[in-house]
Parts: C-alpha cells; sequence; structure tokens
C-alpha cells in the first residue's frame, strides 16, 4: 500500500535562518519549483523523490513545551551517508545536538524553531 514518503512539513518563522540551516549546514538542495502561496516557504530535495517542506506559518506548538531531547518528541528521521561527518558539520556550526539514548549510532538536533531531527546511517530495525 505505502510505499514513502512524499514529503514532509515543518512550521518556521524565519525563511532565511531555515533555508541557512537546511541548506548550508545539512547540504540539502532547495527544489526552487514551489508554486507562489499565500504563504512564504520553501521545498527541500531529499531524494528519490521526497522532500521537506518549509513553511512560514503561525506555529501552534510552543518550543516551551517540547522535550529536550529529540528522540522524545515528534520528528523526522533522516538517513545519511556519513554520521559523523554531519556531526563535524554540526560541530563547525555550533549546532547542538545529542547522541541516541538507546545507544544506536543516531542523533538528535533541532531547528531554529525548534523542529526536531533524528540523523543515522541505517535505520534497519534489529532482529529480534
Amino acid at each position: 500500500m505505502i510505499k514513502s514518503i512524499a514529503h514532509a512539513s515543518f512550521l518556521v518563522s524565519d525563511i532565511k535562518a531555515s533555508l541557512a540551516f537546511y541548506c548550508n549546514v545539512l547540504g540539502i538542495q532547495q527544489n526552487h519549483n514551489r508554486p507562489d502561496f499565500w504563504f512564504e516557504g520553501a521545498w527541500l530535495d531529499l531524494g528519490d523523490g521526497q522532500q521537506l517542506h518549509l513553511m512560514v506559518l503561525p506555529n501552534p506548538d510552543p518550543r516551551e513545551n517540547r522535550p529536550e531531547h529529540g528522540g522524545r518528541d515528534r520528528h523526522v528521521a533522516l538517513v545519511v551517508s556519513d554520521l559523523e561527518a554531519l556531526a563535524s558539520r554540526f560541530d563547525e556550526a555550533g549546532v547542538a545536538y545529542s547522541r541516541s539514548k538507546s545507544g544506536r549510532a543516531a542523533f538528535f538536533c533541532r531547528d531554529p524553531d525548534g523542529n526536531a531531527l533524528e540523523f543515522a546511517e541505517d535505520f534497519t530495525p534489529p532482529v529480534r
């Protein structure tokens, strides 16, 4: 039935700050084919036809009420080719992140608006 995720969306308050994070720090390419909606935003290409949509709209969920560790909050999990290289980019950019509490080779961070993201090289579930 369901084959993949076409896109996930995040609410953001400052599209320039968000694009600096997603494009410059994470290295995600912006897709400039986004239609002219009534609100600001951006589409980001994640590969294989998948996208992350940033929407400049009011956020009904205050950042202050969110858990400190992104793994205990709703989040988007992204597969990366080199987890430690991304951690080094975060260190260089001053982006805070926390390692997975489960012991997996993964880490979590928040974007400038507090949206949580998870990164790992492999999301294959363990065999039980």
